[in-house]
């Protein structure tokens, strides 16, 4: 688990700056309009904005870069803090730092960091990753979309559909994966920078979705797009591999999401607990509601402390090239459940008024279910994590 040789556990005084100044602005800006965007659906283009200008598009991206030049401790705790208020906004944060910042900085060219790195990790564009497709998710082999180099060897010409796009209805910069050789199979998939605003490109319907309402999903079509050679990242063949690197640090978003979802329908839990009373006394009196109590908490700590180690292992591989796939297939695995009890947990004892659209604790409940899904399911996180303890690839 925990590497003591590497960087600790220790949160250091700018981390704790960081988390408090993210969870004012959460309680200030985000929990008074969650409810409402969550119910129309809208995409709360004004707080994205407010978290670009906090740093909070780009944590974990140097300064150079358009970014705050932190750690990924200091980006889970932040997402977790933004999750807490609002998991449609810690969506986008995530997708933007984790998909497409990560990739960027890890896979491209100077040019591609310039022009693509320092606006999206500035949060003066948002990004958008885009590898699933209608008849295409876990197996990524499988897909249908192409993009096919022209005659005079200067631009990819992309068709296909995409789908479930986070972002996608109004995302600048997207990172598409796509079939450059489908013959190879995973080997002869491509990764590509692609611009929203050029033609070919045409934002589908939007995904009308249980939880995560307002972080705005969409289809993607594209029209003979014509994509510039020098906007592949990576090389052509390498998609594959670049998605599942990225797929990797995503993970580790995705459990700091799903920390904060359980935080916060726990406190509301506890907060419930203590003031409903029952047969003359509060409902926390109760050792059936007290076992609940336990068993979340429980629950909620193990899921704060595997989020952490994943991002301890994330901050290790920059010094010794080591991967940490198990370590963020662990927390996305276990805090993803995790977040799915604890807010099943959360409507139990709240009865009544938690099946109500008056208290935030079944929105809690819709939005934790997500966090199995998206950016690999439990049972491709199980399969992950097996595969790896065996050896097997």
């Amino acid at each position: 688990m925990i590497d003591t040789t590497g960087p600790t556990l220790e949160l250091t005084d700018e981390h704790i700056m960081l988390r408090d100044a993210v969870r004012e602005f959460a309680r200030r800006e985000i929990v008074p309009i969650a409810a409402e965007f969550d119910e129309t659906g809208e995409f709360p283009l004004d707080t994205i904005r407010k978290m670009g200008a906090m740093g909070l598009m780009g944590i974990e991206m140097p300064e150079d870069y358009g970014g705050a030049g932190m750690d990924t401790i200091a980006y889970v705790l932040a997402v977790t803090e933004i999750a807490k208020a609002d998991a449609s906004h810690s969506t986008v944060m995530s997708v933007n730092n984790s998909l497409v910042n990560y990739a960027l900085l890890r896979f491209g060219t100077e040019e591609q960091k310039q022009r693509f790195l320092v606006p999206v990790a500035s949060g003066e564009k948002i990004g958008a990753y885009s590898l699933t497709e209608p008849m295409s998710g876990s197996d990524a082999a499988t897909m249908r979309s192409r993009a096919v180099l022209n005659d005079a060897g200067t631009h990819y010409i992309i068709n296909g559909r995409k789908s479930w796009v986070t972002s996608g209805p109004v995302a600048d910069i997207v990172l598409l994966f796509t079939m450059t050789e489908p013959e190879k199979g995973h080997h002869g998939i491509t990764a590509f920078l692609v611009e929203a605003d050029q033609p070919g490109f045409i934002r589908g319907k939007k995904e009308p979705k249980l939880g995560i309402r307002a972080s705005a999903t969409s289809e993607l079509v594209f029209e003979d797009y014509a994509c510039p050679v020098e906007h592949v990242l990576g090389e052509p063949g390498m998609g594959f591999k670049i998605a599942m690197t990225v797929l990797d640090a995503g993970r580790i978003g995705i459990a700091a999401q799903a920390v904060g979802i359980a935080e916060a329908a726990y406190e509301a839990s506890v907060t419930y607990a203590r003031e409903r009373e029952a047969f003359g006394q509060p409902i926390g009196a109760f050792q059936m509601t007290q076992a609940k109590i336990a068993d979340m908490k429980t629950r909620l700590e193990a899921a704060r402390l595997l989020t952490l180690n994943a991002a301890l292992a994330k901050m290790r591989s920059k010094q010794t090239g080591a991967r940490y796939t198990t370590e963020a297939s662990m927390a996305k695995l276990f805090a993803s459940e995790t977040a799915m009890f604890i807010a099943h947990q959360a409507v139990q004892i709240h009865g009544g008024m938690g099946y109500s659209k008056e208290m935030p604790v079944e929105r809690y409940f819709r939005d934790a279910k997500i966090t199995e899904i998206y950016e690999g399911t439990s049972e491709i996180q199980r399969l992950v994590i097996a595969r790896n303890e065996l050896g097997l690839r």
